[in-house]
């Protein structure tokens, strides 16, 4: 269902009455496009306190498709700006550092175009250093205070880092059109997530970066339709052979969609006690990547919930996750450099009145994502992640009451909701070859919402 509101915002007389009125004023965002796939404009690269990633930093920023500038050039001065600023701020080890921080962004914030982004580098927390240690905190509560008012559909994440070269995956996602609907988030790569393994499984960087996927198989359960057919898109126009998993009464569906992407449908219902062995047995040459989309909701205030309301859920979105996980690592179905991406959601993070039966199924995905990811890095060499949506435009949301459905899609911080191409853009950053340094992540794609964390 289009938004309308957004639309009306976007004419002069719109904004005009939304100013008047204090109403949001959400920007339309730019995402990814085959014809305009990277931000235009430069990216501006400014440092608080002495720099821990030099030189794999400028080499990796080199590479992300934005010229690369020291301060804002003169030409992106106007209405233009730059596209986006990384300020690395690795270095921060106390207050006098923090103030840097404020130096450093203080004056170009202003000229950050539309839709552009602010990344903030920090360091893992010092344990030892409990100077360090506030101040790399403070950066959390910095970058997510940004993010609620910058506006204009930009966005501003941090990343925690030792190591640039192992970030270049994450960076050239947070810096391009792909992140549009990702903001707020602190995202830990290599050795300082707190998932991290002794040993953790070296990023590898793809024969092309346009299509990194080429020559791996993804399976995505639930791919028929919705988010589920988006990130099969993705994963496609990613290189990807594409198997759409999806249940007997969707096989028509499934089958549409694998033959419009040169895949293969799987009419299988995942919540069958050998799912785990029939999928693999369906691909004996293994898997590269699993996407567990596949969820349902049964909405009903608690004290109003039947068993059966509750059990479907946690049958669906939770406990079938778990046994297929299981069983394809087991039988060394998914190979080694693997990917599992989940789907948690914010109701599992902040809670949702009437959805205990489903925030508790997204919680405990959450939960299996954390615990299982540094074993499964260490023992199988695969990585472990999960996507959290917020209000997303669906079939499903569109259902929704209009005030209701109008208060998920404005309680965040670019003000609008976001669409299954954001989840599905997430969801290939995580399961690219290149990512192995990122694990046991859960990353918001939520434009920042207002609730929970």
């Amino acid at each position: 269902m289009a938004d309308r509101y957004l639309s009306f915002t976007g004419t002069a007389p719109g904004r005009f009455l939304s100013r008047r009125l204090g109403l949001p004023q959400p920007a339309a965002l730019r995402r990814w496009s085959p014809q305009r796939p990277s931000l235009d404009g430069a990216l501006l690269r400014l440092t608080a306190g002495k720099s821990e990633l030099d030189p794999d930093l400028a080499s990796v920023l080199s590479r992300t498709g934005l010229e690369v500038a020291e301060a804002v050039p003169a030409a992106s001065a106007g209405a233009l700006g730059v596209a986006a600023v990384v300020l690395d701020a690795s270095g921060v080890r106390d207050v006098d550092g923090l103030g840097e921080v404020h130096a450093a962004l203080h004056p170009v914030v202003r000229s950050v175009a539309a839709s552009g982004r602010v990344v903030v580098l920090g360091a893992p927390l010092d344990a030892g250093d409990h100077h360090q240690a506030a101040a790399q905190q403070a950066l959390e509560g910095f970058t997510r205070s940004l993010g609620k008012e910058i506006g204009r559909g930009r966005t501003v994440n941090l990343v925690r880092l030792t190591d640039a070269s192992a970030a270049e995956s994450t960076l050239r996602f947070l810096l391009s059109p792909r992140s549009a609907y990702v903001s707020g988030q602190v995202i830990h790569v290599g050795a300082d997530a707190p998932t991290a393994p002794t040993a953790p499984t070296l990023p590898t960087a793809p024969g092309d970066w346009d299509r990194p996927l080429a020559g791996r198989t993804a399976l995505v359960t639930g791919g028929a339709r919705g988010i589920g057919e988006a990130v099969a898109e993705t994963l496609a126009r990613d290189g990807a052979h594409v198997v759409v998993l999806d249940v007997p009464a969707a096989e028509a569906d499934a089958r549409r969609v694998a033959e419009r992407l040169g895949g293969t449908a799987l009419p299988l219902d995942i919540t069958a006690a050998d799912a785990g062995e029939r999928i693999a047995a369906a691909l004996p040459d293994g898997l590269d990547v699993l996407i567990h989309n596949a969820g349902i909701t049964r909405d009903r205030r608690l004290v109003n919930m039947p068993a059966e309301r509750w059990g479907s859920v946690l049958e669906v979105n939770l406990a079938s996750v778990l046994r297929t996980t299981d069983a394809l690592l087991a039988s060394g179905a998914l190979r080694r450099g693997g990917r599992i991406v989940a789907t948690a959601s914010i109701a599992g993070l902040a809670g949702n009145a009437g959805q205990t039966n489903y925030g508790a199924s997204k919680a405990g995905v959450a939960g299996m994502v954390r615990a299982l990811a540094p074993r499964a890095l260490a023992e199988h060499g695969v990585t472990v992640n999960a996507v959290a949506p917020g209000f997303i435009e669906t079939k499903m949301t569109a259902a929704v009451p209009l005030f209701i459905r109008e208060a998920g899609r404005r309680m965040n911080s670019l003000a609008q909701g976001g669409l299954p191409v954001d989840v599905a853009e997430t969801t290939a950053w995580l399961a690219h070859p290149a990512s192995g340094a990122v694990n046991g992540q859960v990353v918001r794609v939520c434009g920042q919402s207002l609730l929970g964390a």
